[in-house]
């Protein structure tokens, strides 16, 4: 074991959509925002402005994470469906993981390791987007009401920063 022993979101294995493994050690050196998404949801408009984010910053190292979560009760029944939707009205091509929880006994581990990274407990509703550098560790949490175009001085900061 190194001295570097420290949890980072590459530590973290979901499964996409279509039920592949995503490793999110393939994003080790990117800048990479989490969120957790629903397609019913009023704030899914943000996700037009995430694909922006990925669009814009995709070559520089920087990549978006969806995360379906049905806790609030806005999510589409289903994976494909929620792709579909995604895809359709937002053009949405940043990696999608399956629907997971956020919240209570179930949450993902992924999110555990977020809340408690950001010092905040409860994800309050959708689209809490959490900000990571090129190191892996947690920049900085954002509220469900911040646009992401807020989020762009801090991504640029993020992307500037060396390894």
């Amino acid at each position: 074991m190194g001295e570097n022993n420290m949890t980072t979101v590459y530590d973290f294995k979901e499964r996409t959509q279509g039920g592949q493994e995503l490793d999110l050690q393939q994003f080790a050196g990117d800048v990479m925002v989490i969120v957790n998404t629903a397609s019913k949801c009023g704030l899914a408009p943000q996700l037009t402005e995430l694909q922006a984010l990925y669009d814009q910053y995709q070559d520089e190292g920087f990549t978006i994470i969806g995360c379906p979560s049905n806790q609030f009760k806005q999510e589409l029944d289903d994976a494909s469906e929620i792709g579909a939707f995604c895809q359709k009205n937002y053009g949405v091509t940043f990696p999608m993981t399956e629907m997971m929880a956020v919240n209570g006994d179930d949450t993902a581990p992924l999110f555990d390791y977020l809340k408690a990274e950001s010092g905040h407990g409860r994800i309050k509703w959708n689209y809490t987007k959490f900000l990571v550098g090129r190191d892996g560790q947690l920049i900085a949490r954002y509220a469900p009401t911040t646009a992401p175009s807020k989020m762009v001085k801090d991504i640029e900061r993020a992307l500037a920063a060396t390894k």
